[in-house]
């Protein structure tokens, strides 16, 4: 549920490649807890060049046939609110080696939980962009990246909004060769460091992956013979760590 998404600067003045702004959001999955209305998102800039990163939101929906689709976050004109979640500040200056946070702020219905997409694009300032930078620093930062071809990374990463009352219930079904973990609860849970390798050894694994188990949805695999699987349920902050041998 991760992006990574490349824009490419090419100048023609030199083909040297320079540094410029490497931004960096940390994890890619954040979670709001049911009796938070506010997240801190830090940015940072391991680059040498000042970074101006916009910051979108979209609501990931689910339609009829099950599939996610990304939708504008709508508003309550009649609540004078936005329903959803929203950045402030949605523009943010990133220096070079340094650092600048954004608050994601959640208004609205939190009756089921809901999810988002927050996109970190790193832009070439332009006015429309409303950046508080002087023309002439603008064209400076732009004459500064034409000199060579410079990539531009940006980040798309998953927020979970819990429900207000959150309940977590997960309930396992094993079998002798099937393993099933059903979310009965309103709120994801997460496997986490999923492991699958060979009897009491840590060689010949497969890789480590993490999965999300939305409200109503199944974790399962197959148990076989020889194999152990290890992996960490976390609830909202309840942590349990789990082996299951084929």
């Amino acid at each position: 549920m991760k992006a990574l998404f490349l824009i490419v600067v090419a100048g023609l003045l030199s083909g040297v490649a320079h540094a410029g702004p490497q931004i960096d959001v940390g994890v890619m999955y954040d979670y709001l807890d049911g009796d938070k209305s506010s997240f801190l998102k830090r940015v940072f800039n391991a680059g040498d060049t000042t970074a101006f990163v916009k910051i979108n939101v979209l609501e990931i929906v689910y339609n009829a046939e099950g599939m996610p689709e990304e939708v504008p976050v709508k508003n309550q004109p009649e609540l004078a609110a936005r329903n959803g979640l929203m950045a402030s500040p949605a523009r943010l200056i990133v220096p070079a080696n340094g650092m600048q946070g954004t608050r994601l702020l959640f208004m609205g219905q939190r009756d089921q939980e809901r999810y988002f997409r927050v996109r970190f694009v790193p832009v070439i300032p332009a006015k429309e962009d409303q950046f508080a930078v002087a023309e002439e620093e603008r064209a400076g930062y732009e004459k500064t990246l034409s000199a060579g071809v410079n990539v531009l990374a940006g980040y798309g990463t998953i927020f979970f909004v819990r429900p207000t009352h959150t309940q977590f219930d997960t309930q396992v079904s094993e079998a002798a060769s099937r393993y099933l973990m059903t979310n009965k609860g309103n709120s994801v849970v997460i496997i986490d460091e999923f492991k699958d390798c060979p009897l009491g050894k840590d060689v010949d694994c497969k890789p480590t992956t993490k999965h999300h188990v939305l409200p109503g949805k199944a974790f399962e695999f197959d148990k076989q013979s020889g194999r152990e699987y290890r992996f960490t349920l976390i609830e909202g902050s309840t942590k349990k760590v789990l082996t299951i041998k084929g």
